[in-house]
């Protein structure tokens, strides 16, 4: 009670929420074992962020970073918008599209909302689309971001347990993924449908043909990532390293459009992102060290199973707390809160491990859309010039979409666990 009491008093006085995670175990450790137990807390934050495998984190990010400022992202919603033509609301599907091929480049939905958007959402605005839906689309689309590999909330998740595979994670996310973008896709073109929104006329195959060749390049970073590391042939750290140097060559030497200021701006956005990512990762080994030893996950388990005995029913009350709290705490955050907890809970109760983990990122993925926080989709408004309120309405169907994807993905184990099982990465 009292790591807790520490965590809810620190959480009020508006403490940085690392500060808080560290706090919170200290006072745990101290409750367990006394003041002996504090020499504990140094070696829990070091090896929180000494992984081998968090070094990816860094090179996804800055990935991402020289793709915007190099004009690549660009040319994949040339690309994507070649694809389009006659089909009413063009841009809107050419903005989900994009942000399903962008999703192989970065695992955060805020780097992908800022990178599409900023193109999109003006060109949108400009055809007579709402700005509150300019933003909606734009955010809800990204959300594909943290699901499809490369993803830093799962390289966040695995870091966390310690026990469950990245390579796993990243498999299982393939096919919930691109349901959601076929979801997010399929609402896009109803709610244009019905509005009436305009098309860009005849699809030309020599169009396609020639944006594609201009985008063929680009569409290889997330080639390199996800082949080589699902084929075993490079770890998630050098699959992140050999994306970045291709990004760079072709932003400095293919393209010559990356001057060495963008390089600079780009390295700065990431160390200030990465420092963030990785302060929360230390803070939540140190609380997920004392969860371990209080008995804390034992006891969520005893809670879950006592509300039925039914899988279905258990992970579907798991999933709904993991709404709530996405409600109110980004991502990334709500990671490191809630999974040292529920996760081993879950398992105990005989769910698979990677099932487990993708119906917990499902599920606080939605927390990127939905108000108070919906950070997304405040980056999205803020881009569009639309009152949030606005696009928190234009948002409700691509949110009730991604709803069924969750729901699918918990009832459906094999949705996750038939591409890992193939690959032979299932855990």
């Amino acid at each position: 009670m009292s790591a807790t009491f520490a965590f809810v008093l620190l959480m009020l006085v508006g403490l940085p929420l690392g500060l808080v995670l560290t706090a919170a175990g200290l006072v745990g450790a101290v409750s367990i074992g006394g003041p002996d137990f504090l020499f504990i807390l140094a070696d829990r934050f070091y090896s929180g962020v000494s992984g081998y495998v968090l070094i990816a984190i860094p090179y996804f990010i800055v990935t991402a970073e020289i793709m915007n400022r190099s004009g690549l992202t660009e040319r994949l919603i040339a690309f994507a918008g070649s694809l389009f033509g006659r089909i009413p609301g063009a841009l809107s599907h050419v903005n989900v599209t994009t942000c399903l091929m962008f999703a192989g480049l970065t695992g955060a939905a805020v780097t992908e909302t800022a990178a599409i958007g900023r193109t999109l959402i003006p060109a949108m605005k400009r055809e007579g689309y709402s700005a509150s839906y300019c933003a909606a689309v734009t955010a809800c689309a990204a959300m594909v971001g943290p699901i499809i590999p490369p993803s830093i909330i799962m390289i966040a998740y695995a870091a966390t347990l310690r026990d469950v595979s990245i390579l796993g994670l990243f498999a299982a996310g393939i096919l919930p993924g691109l349901l959601m973008g076929a979801a997010m896709l399929a609402v896009s073109v109803l709610v244009a449908w019905r509005r009436g929104y305009p098309d860009h006329g005849r699809i030309s195959a020599a169009k396609i043909a020639a944006s594609g060749g201009r985008a063929a390049a680009a569409l290889g970073i997330p080639l390199v990532i996800i082949i080589g590391v699902l084929s075993g042939l490079t770890t998630v750290t050098e699959a992140a390293v050999i994306a970045c140097l291709y990004a760079f060559l072709l932003g400095s030497f293919a393209y010559r459009t990356l001057s060495a200021r963008d390089l600079w701006e780009a390295v700065v956005s990431t160390v200030s992102f990465s420092g963030v990512v990785f302060l929360l990762l230390g803070a939540s080994n140190v609380l997920g060290w004392f969860v371990t030893r209080s008995g804390v996950a034992r006891d969520a388990a005893e809670l879950i199973a006592s509300l039925s005995a039914s899988p279905h029913v258990q992970i579907l009350a798991v999933a709904a707390l993991l709404i709530v709290i996405g409600m109110f705490i980004d991502v990334l955050p709500a990671i490191i809160i809630a999974v040292p907890v529920l996760a081993p809970a879950l398992v105990d109760l005989g769910f698979h491990p990677l099932h487990a983990g993708l119906v917990m990122l499902l599920s606080l993925n939605l927390g990127n859309i939905t108000p108070p926080v919906g950070l997304t989709l405040m980056t999205a408004a803020r881009i569009a010039d639309a009152p949030y309120e606005g696009a928190v309405r234009e948002a409700l169907p691509f949110t009730l979409a991604h709803v069924g994807i969750v729901l699918l993905a918990a009832f459906v184990p094999s949705l996750t666990l038939l591409i890992p099982t193939w690959l032979g990465v299932g855990g």
